[in-house]
């Protein structure tokens, strides 16, 4: 099925919604949720509270595109699992790997203290549309995927040590597109 009939079976609260959507989108979703919780059945749940927000905000929203909606919704399930599930200890994960590295950049202090989320993640925005399409894949597929040094390296067919520097340097270039942009970093 197409996306618009997808979303039209939510509209109608159609229970095939549900289905329809597992069956085009559901190993997309459990590769995202398995990137971040890298748990099974962690990644089931999220996947299934996914279906639930999609159920519950299709009401209100009719997304154009199913996949980048649902990408947002599992990653927000996925990493408040995980934080739920590492509260007390920080795991051997991707995840805090990945966060790490753009903490260099983002600073220490909580979003709320220091910048409006919206703003920022226009600026981010607009720095990756002036990135050229590999780099910008890249920077994607690590910061918003979570995805692998290794599974980077193989799609693009670059070493890891390669695929860290180019990260290194694309986290330099956000750090100073951020910097003109009125950010004290």
């Amino acid at each position: 099925m197409q996306d618009h009939e997808i979303v039209a079976l939510y509209w109608d609260r159609n229970e095939d919604a549900i289905g329809q959507t597992n069956t085009k989108y559901g190993a997309y979703c459990r590769k995202i949720a398995m990137n971040i919780v890298a748990n099974h059945e962690d990644s089931e749940e999220c996947v299934n509270d996914t279906y639930l927000s999609a159920w519950n905000s299709m009401p209100t929203q009719r997304p154009s595109l199913l996949a980048p909606f649902l990408a947002a919704i599992i990653r927000n399930h996925a990493l408040d699992l995980y934080r739920k599930n590492h509260s007390q200890k920080r795991g051997a994960g991707e995840v805090p790997l990945a966060l790490d590295e753009l903490i260099e950049v983002a600073g220490n202090s909580t979003t709320e203290e220091t910048v409006d989320l919206k703003l920022l993640s226009a600026h981010i925005n607009g720095f990756l549309a002036e990135l050229e399409e590999t780099n910008r894949k890249i920077f994607v597929r690590r910061y918003f995927y979570v995805d692998p040094l290794s599974a980077i390296a193989k799609a693009y067919g670059m070493s890891e040590s390669g695929v860290k520097s180019q990260l290194f340097r694309l986290r330099q270039k956000l750090k100073d597109y951020l910097g003109k942009e009125g950010y004290e970093l």
